[in-house]
């Protein structure tokens, strides 16, 4: 798949079958997101897979009851690590590691729709919350949820706003 074909047909699938996905998928593609750019080429993001039942659940309710986390045979947690982003300071914890994690996202959901899998990009959740389900230690910050399987349906495309609207040169 052309990559203007992969962003054209991505989606925020929110409802998945009840279908295993192989692990050796997800490694291969958390090796393609851990290719994005990063501050320093510290890499400061880590990835939890999480598979078992009972935590894919804690996830679910801490993402705010939303019950797909825990549909998706596999939610893969992207943390930011404040360890590693160390040496940038305070600008390196407070955005180069969230901007590192979120080019290693959108990475995730691109390259999930090669395996034939879809994605959600959920950012609505109880962060203490996700570390104590996760047992991440107090350097580890997570940033996204996102469940990953096998789609039931794949949504129509959202509605975007006119790029003239988006786009200012030179100044706003």
């Amino acid at each position: 798949m052309e990559l203007r074909e992969a962003i054209e047909k991505r989606r925020s699938v929110r409802s998945f079958v009840e279908r295993d996905v192989g692990i050796d998928d997800i490694i291969e593609i958390l090796e393609y997101a851990n290719l994005a750019p990063s501050a320093g080429n510290l890499q400061a993001r880590d990835f939890v897979i999480v598979r078992d039942d009972k935590l894919r659940k804690s996830l679910a309710k801490a993402a705010l009851d939303q019950a797909f986390v825990s549909e998706a045979p596999i939610d893969i947690v992207v943390c930011a690590n404040l360890r590693r982003i160390s040496p940038y300071g305070t600008r390196g914890t407070n955005l180069y590691c969230i901007q590192d994690s979120a080019a290693s996202i959108e990475h995730i959901l691109l390259l999930a729709l090669e395996y034939g899998l879809s994605t959600c990009w959920v950012g609505a959740f109880a962060e203490r919350k996700v570390s104590e389900i996760l047992d991440l230690p107090d350097y580890v910050r997570p940033v996204a949820i996102i469940p990953i399987g096998y789609p039931r349906h794949i949504p129509k495309p959202t509605p975007r706003m006119n790029i003239d609207k988006l786009v200012h040169i030179d100044r706003w």
